[in-house]
């Protein structure tokens, strides 16, 4: 009995320096990530804060600093243009989430079948997301011209010139839905790659199954690969709406945030509060 009490701590040691050691190891692997995590994220997160409490504006400008506590938080929080902003941006993002994720998941599922010249189809239905997003600005204004532009020649030839035409960029009923449907159409296509390896990556042998059992195409589609899919509507739903809430580029070159601040966003209020 002695002996093996004696013995047991002697056997314990060396196992401790071995787990000692291998954290250590570890610690010397994540140490250059947790590094870059600090001087790039953490950093700039804690001298934003402290900017946030001083007078300090993003512009240079010759006056002294100086603290000013939560003053700068309290003009924010009041003033009535910063809650239009984040109502706008909000609309924005529930508008913008069924036509984008509906539209990139309708094409995957189109891309996923055996067609002709496939990979050529997939590279054009994700060139735009891949095309500057002033560039698509650009092309989308010249279709939104008021009142000769494409699209409304498009419209009145369809109503047969019952419908007059739409100024598009400056009805404030008609400027977000304008800067929704632009949006939709360039990004979908990176929610569309996102599907189709969604797709690819349910095992062939659940459809193989599915159909021995006598299971319909559309029972195959609710039984087999929504479910398969569901991990991936997850992580579509939350990047596409990480990317609305920062909804800027579009505003700035189209509208400006007009007409009278219906397309105002967060991001571009914080720009003008900042740099106008």
């Amino acid at each position: 009995m002695t002996l093996q009490q004696t013995s047991t701590p002697a056997l314990r040691r060396p196992a401790k320096r071995r787990d000692k050691r291998r954290l250590w190891q570890e610690m010397a692997m994540i140490a250059p990530a947790f590094l870059l995590l600090a001087i790039f994220l953490i950093t700039p997160f804690l001298l934003s804060f402290w900017t946030a409490m001083t007078n300090q504006p993003l512009v240079p400008r010759p006056t002294p600093v100086r603290f000013v506590g939560l003053l700068n938080f309290e003009r924010v929080f009041t003033d009535p243009l910063f809650w239009t902003s984040l109502w706008n941006v909000t609309r924005f993002t529930f508008w913008v989430l069924p036509v984008q994720c509906g539209l990139a998941f309708l094409t995957a599922l189109l891309l996923h079948q055996k067609l002709p010249m496939q990979n050529l189809l997939r590279g054009l239905f994700f060139l735009p997301a891949i095309t500057s997003m002033v560039v698509v600005c650009v092309i989308w204004g010249t279709l939104f011209q008021y009142p000769s532009g494409p699209l409304n020649q498009i419209v009145g030839f369809l109503s047969g010139g019952t419908i007059q035409p739409i100024d598009w960029l400056g009805d404030p009923n008609w400027a977000m839905f304008s800067i929704v449907l632009l949006s939709a159409w360039q990004a979908y296509g990176f929610q569309m790659i996102i599907y189709l390896a969604g797709l690819q990556g349910i095992p062939e042998e659940l459809y193989d199954a599915a159909r021995i059992d006598g299971a319909s195409a559309l029972r195959r589609f609710w039984h087999v690969t929504m479910p398969g899919l569901r991990p991936t509507h997850v992580f579509v739903l939350v990047i596409t709406t990480i990317q609305a809430f920062k909804l800027y580029t579009q505003v700035a070159i189209l509208t400006q945030g007009g007409p009278k601040e219906s397309t105002e966003t967060v991001v571009h209020y914080m720009v003008r509060a900042g740099f106008e």
